[in-house]
């Protein structure tokens, strides 16, 4: 039923931002279809890789209805609405359902760090407040600070809109309890492209990918051979992307990635503030792989 509902290859979206650090709506419409076109099952807008910590909540909403328009019918759209704060969560969350979007994907709580019955509370009360929007979790303790412990998934995974869970912990044991405490309905996404295989292998269902900007064909075949049975074909795509995998996140992510689309020609712009340019001799390192895989 997931896989119906989102698709194998989500990309986790970049925010193109103008010069003057604006958001560039068309930018955004432009690489959306794009993204649609080269593999994309869903486009994930305003997540960790969009810079959602430094987008206003009016931006995200425009952001929202510019990817809606541009891939209607041809891929779905996840919106990232989730807060540290429940209440801003909900308000947000409302207010995506009502575009029609296809889910909305809802982080781990950052900073306040609370425990499993505080992360329980709060996703089931989100939930609850937006019933008809499918709802994935999102765990990823390295941004958070907070692991969201598979005991807690299984019980969210029993609400009829929490259907999926991004795991980006990098915990192989946390994935499989998931799959082993849940329906087969309920979907596993890998937050981590170089854990894709290793997540499917263990009952996954796809990938949110960042990757997937550059090569979501090939990332769809890798899949596609796995889920038939042709391991070691999609083992031997997987190999021949690892360097790509290393090096988009060779510092933090967006970083490599953004800088990547302005190597291929893409308006994307740089990052907000916290976040900062890739150093000469990274961005030489990211070129280089993009190069040797024919990228550029």
């Amino acid at each position: 039923m997931t896989v119906e509902l989102f698709g194998r290859v989500i990309t986790a979206m970049v925010t193109p931002f103008a010069e003057d650090g604006s958001v560039d709506y068309g930018v955004a419409e432009k690489l959306a279809a794009h993204l649609a076109e080269n593999g994309s099952d869903g486009i994930l807008v305003c997540g960790t890789t969009g810079e959602s910590p430094t987008l206003t909540w009016s931006e995200e909403y425009q952001l929202f209805q510019v990817v809606q328009k541009a891939v209607r019918g041809k891929a779905k759209v996840i919106a990232g609405t989730g807060s540290n704060s429940t209440r801003e969560a909900i308000a947000a969350t409302q207010k995506a359902a009502k575009l029609g979007l296809d889910g909305s994907l809802q982080v781990v709580p950052y900073y306040n760090k609370p425990p499993q019955a505080g992360l329980e509370l709060h996703f089931r009360s989100i939930a609850l407040a937006c019933p008809d929007l499918p709802i994935m979790l999102y765990n990823i303790p390295s941004r958070t600070g907070q692991n969201l412990q598979p005991e807690t998934v299984a019980k969210l995974a029993e609400i009829d809109n929490i259907v999926a869970i991004k795991e980006a912990s990098g915990n192989l044991d946390n994935v499989s309890q998931i799959r082993v405490n849940t329906s087969e309905s309920f979907g596993i996404y890998s937050g981590d492209d170089n854990l894709t295989l290793p997540i499917l292998s263990v009952g996954g269902t796809g990938v949110i990918s960042v990757a997937s900007h550059l090569v979501g064909d090939k990332l769809q075949k890798a899949i596609g051979n796995f889920v038939v049975g042709k391991t070691a074909e999609a083992s031997k795509i997987h190999g021949e992307l690892l360097s790509l995998f290393k090096a988009l996140f060779c510092i933090t992510n967006p970083i490599p990635i953004k800088a990547a689309l302005t190597m291929q020609g893409w308006n994307v712009g740089s990052v907000r503030p916290p976040l900062c340019e890739i150093p000469p001799d990274l961005k030489a390192k990211l070129e280089k792989v993009l190069q040797e895989l024919a990228l550029l």
